[in-house]
């Protein structure tokens, strides 16, 4: 039986069979997860209706969900649970025409929290974007990270984004584009 590469590409990344299974790639290294559970779907679809209204409302850009393939280089591919596309790569048709993007939320499970953690964070800061926020569900608390932090704040009562035009890709945000959700509420029940 033939041994698996030790170092990935995007395009080998691209070509392995849909299982089931999220492929993703950091740096040459193959990350896979199982398919999310439940209430981790039901956390990020909370916030995905919450972050879609504002970025409709004030024109931030377009809020998205994977799968995608989000790849800023040959030896990257990654999938995050939710992101916002600035403005000027909204309308994109391509996932490789998207060369930025201005908030990323990945919500830790079991099976991801350690690739979220360390490679999937590092690549993200590495890559400029601004605001990364990293869910943990059971403990009922979120990481803030931007790409200059060398540790996290510790969110456990609210979440705020305040998205500056250079993030958001346009020059028409209102000064009021503040984005504001109460945990309480996101770890609902």
């Amino acid at each position: 039986m033939p041994l698996a590469p030790e170092y990935f590409t995007a395009d080998m990344v691209r070509a392995l069979p849909d299982d089931g299974n999220r492929y993703e790639l950091v740096h040459g290294e193959l990350l896979v997860s199982p398919s999310p559970r439940v209430r981790h779907q039901v956390v990020l679809s909370r916030l995905h209706v919450a972050l879609a209204a504002i970025c409709a409302q004030q024109s931030l850009g377009q809020m998205l969900w994977s799968p995608a393939d989000i790849s800023w280089s040959e030896d990257s591919l990654v999938q995050p649970d939710l992101f916002v596309v600035p403005q000027e790569f909204a309308r994109s048709e391509r996932w490789s025409d998207i060369r930025s993007l201005s908030l990323v939320v990945e919500c830790l499970s079991p099976s991801t929290a350690k690739h979220d953690r360390f490679q999937k964070r590092k690549h993200y800061q590495q890559n400029g974007v601004p605001l990364l926020w990293l869910i943990d569900e059971e403990k009922r608390f979120v990481e803030v990270w931007t790409p200059e932090s060398l540790f996290p704040v510790v969110e456990t009562r609210r979440l705020v984004w305040q998205p500056s035009p250079l993030t958001a890709g346009t020059s028409t945000i209102s000064d009021g584009a503040t984005f504001e959700i109460d945990l309480a509420e996101l770890f609902a029940p």
